[in-house]
């Protein structure tokens, strides 16, 4: 069966007609369902054995295991019906604009995207208009959605028909001999089809309500050395009046996008000469090192052992650790000036003589160039901390006196990403992560992720997440490791889960090769989703660094390695926390957290005094006694989202008070003494703390 890159998430087919399934029946859920399909027009597929399929499609049913009817209101009936608008989409933009190559269209969290390759440049605000009014003829006239299995050649032969190389291209990666699955919308004659192995609804009629958000720019399978597509952003609800609520939170989302707030709030900055690797200004690091702090507080309650590990590495760390093999292309390799000075010299040999000598010659250029070429493949900086952390580990023997080992690292890291998929602090090239590795001995498992998870959730209290969503993945079908050592670390998971009284959804066969993993993703403000931590049980590092600690029993052991963040990159948690306050931080993170305004020059000494008092206590503030008028200055401190703006006339000079006014109360809180301000500013700028018995669960 072929890999679908259009599928959405979760999807299967491996119930559908041709594939193995002994003696089953072949069925529809069509036909399973009747009676409740032509009762509840939403239900528009099933969930059988925890895989997903559409109505109409065949599939092989053993009458016993149990048939789900999922509808548009659910996850996946949304998923269901955004996967369908994507291929109506296409089929508007080829039938409005003749040429255009078609490539992948999968439906994501906040509703589809289609890529294509146009000629004649690209796509143009009116030509959504024309292309959402396309659709809507193609879903008025409910056209049927079909499934069709055909061999490799077949497909092949098909598209090149239709000319679309990407999708040939798509083909090529399939096996031979395995089946490829189309599907087909239209009457029959003039269908518009499509590489794909569903599900789909029924017919476009169930298609509602859809909006075309947006164009970008994308490479085709995100590399930057493929050609630019377009990419069309779309989404669609099961009612109009959904997809009218989702428009007012695109467009707040609009307002709260960080590049535009880390701008307008002087937070950093991106320049050329150093792309996709943020500057933080002095506002946005107070902020960023506000986060440190935060983190590393927590890490002294929770008995954390801080490190630092160097930047640049022998490739030999990644090649032990498994890394480089995977990592290569995304890994920098530093390149000295003596080494390109070497290259060149190699460069430079070979040259007069006969024929022979040039040979000769050539031959030892070659050496070295490849030599030196080699050495300078030989460093690498470092795009994640585990290795370094077994080093350490692994510098003397251990013993289970030592276990568990808390081992946390503010290293700075870096990845190269690829162009076309950097954006603002949410993807980039350099950055930092509240990292931490736990090594413990295997029955403290279960312990240290209890203490892990009561960590994460004072931290997102802290952060105003109060809906947080837990994945458990469990064991692939390629794994290293025991099947008792996944029971072990499985059980440990969901028993520290269980004991938290925290509800998680069961990821089959979605963890790592070398072990089992918990994801934590959180809701913005904006109703949005971020995976944010993790928690990850590692065998294979212990076992490819051979680490061991000396047990009570005088015998040597592996200890288990848990991998485990929080915030995760802190860059990426600053953008997501950026939009979900708008850029009104809490006072104890935000960048200035009172600003002191005067009605005139004539209280400026007065102001000068509240300041240097406030910032004696430690505090954040500034004045502003400028020749502004008074409204001028308080409006600049709102523009800047500042808690507190404190206003100082001759009356507060005088009476030796000051008139502040809170921002998230939004209203003046009258009169009062320096020191009641500096006491409730002092209290505001502490770090919340998680109340006992409190949960985002």
């Amino acid at each position: 069966m072929a890999s679908d890159e259009n599928a959405p998430a979760g999807s299967s087919q491996s119930l559908v007609e041709g594939s193995a399934a002994g003696a089953h029946a072949r069925t529809t859920a069509r036909e399973i369902l009747a009676d409740a399909i032509a009762k509840d027009r939403t239900i528009i597929g099933v969930r059988v054995g925890g895989r997903v399929v559409d109505l109409h499609t065949p599939f092989r049913h053993d009458g016993a295991t149990p048939v789900e009817p999922i509808r548009t209101t659910d996850a996946d009936g949304l998923r269901i019906i955004r996967h369908s608008t994507a291929h109506v989409m296409a089929d508007a933009v080829q039938r409005l604009f003749p040429g255009t190559k078609v490539t992948i269209g999968p439906a994501i969290d906040a509703g589809f995207y289609y890529d294509f390759d146009k000629p004649n440049g690209p796509f143009t605000d009116e030509d959504l208009e024309k292309i959402e009014s396309k659709m809507r003829e193609i879903v008025a006239a409910g056209k049927p959605f079909r499934r069709e299995l055909v061999d490799r050649e077949t497909a092949h032969q098909l598209f090149a028909r239709m000319g679309e190389t990407y999708k040939r291209e798509l083909i090529d990666a399939i096996p031979a001999g395995e089946e490829v699955s189309l599907y087909h919308h239209g009457d029959g004659t003039s269908d518009w089809v499509d590489l794909c192995e569903g599900p789909h609804v029924p017919d476009t009629s169930h298609l509602a309500a859809i909006k075309l958000v947006s164009v970008a720019g994308a490479y085709w399978r995100g590399d930057e050395r493929n050609p630019m597509l377009q990419r069309i952003y779309g989404t669609a609800f099961p009612s109009q009046k959904a997809l009218d609520e989702h428009l007012k939170l695109i467009a707040e989302a609009k307002e709260r996008d960080h590049r535009k707030l880390g701008k307008e709030l002087e937070l950093f900055m991106f320049h050329e000469y150093a792309p996709a690797m943020p500057f933080l200004l002095p506002r946005g690091a107070v902020v960023y090192n506000a986060l440190v702090t935060y983190m590393r507080d927590l890490y002294l309650d929770y008995r954390y052992d801080e490190v630092i590990t160097p930047q640049i590495f022998d490739k030999k760390l990644f090649e032990t650790s498994g890394h480089l093999p995977n990592y290569r292309e995304n890994m920098y390799l530093p390149v000295t000036a003596e080494h390109l000075d070497q290259a060149r010299m190699a460069l430079r040999l070979g040259v007069g003589g006969d024929d022979a000598s040039y040979r000769e010659a050539d031959a030892e250029r070659d050496k070295a160039v490849i030599q030196h070429l080699a050495e300078l493949e030989r460093l690498s900086q470092k795009p994640m901390n585990c290795p370094s952390h077994c080093l350490i580990f692994g510098q003397r023997r251990r013993s289970y006196r030592e276990l568990p080992w808390r081992m946390a690292d503010f290293g700075r890291l870096h990845r190269y990403e690829r162009g076309g998929v950097v954006h603002g602090l949410a993807r980039v090239r350099s950055f930092c992560q509240d990292d931490a590795h736990i090594f413990c001995a295997p029955e403290q498992m279960q312990v240290e992720i209890a203490s892990f998870l009561r960590l994460l959730q004072e931290v997102y209290a802290a952060f105003r997440f109060n809906k947080v969503d837990i994945r458990l993945a469990t064991r692939p079908q390629k794994r290293i490791g025991t099947d008792a050592q996944w029971d072990a670390a499985e059980s440990a998971l969901a028993l520290a889960l269980q004991d938290a009284k925290l509800p998680y959804e069961v990821a089959p066969e979605e963890g790592a090769f070398y072990g089992p993993k918990l994801e934590f993703h959180v809701e913005d403000a904006l109703r949005r989703s971020w995976q944010l931590g993790t928690i990850q049980v590692d065998y294979a590092l212990p076992d490819r660094f051979d680490l061991e600690y000396t047990g009570q029993d005088g015998a040597s052991h592996r200890p288990v390695m848990l991998h485990r963040a929080i915030l995760g990159s802190l860059e990426r948690f600053f953008s997501v926390f950026l939009e979900h306050v708008a850029g009104a931080f809490p006072v104890w993170l935000a960048p200035e957290q009172a600003v002191i305004v005067t009605v005139s020059e004539k209280q400026a000494a007065y102001a000068e005094e509240v300041v240097n008092l406030l910032r004696s206590r430690r505090l954040r503030v500034r004045a502003d006694v400028g020749a502004d008028k008074l409204g001028a200055k308080i409006r600049n401190a709102r523009l800047l989202r500042v808690p507190y703006v404190v206003v100082i006339g001759d009356k507060e000079a005088a009476e030796r008070k000051v008139a502040p006014r809170s921002r998230d109360l939004n209203k003046d809180l009258g009169a009062m003494t320096l020191e009641d301000f500096a006491s409730r500013l002092q209290e505001e700028a502490v770090p919340p703390r998680l109340k006992a018995g409190s949960t985002w669960a």
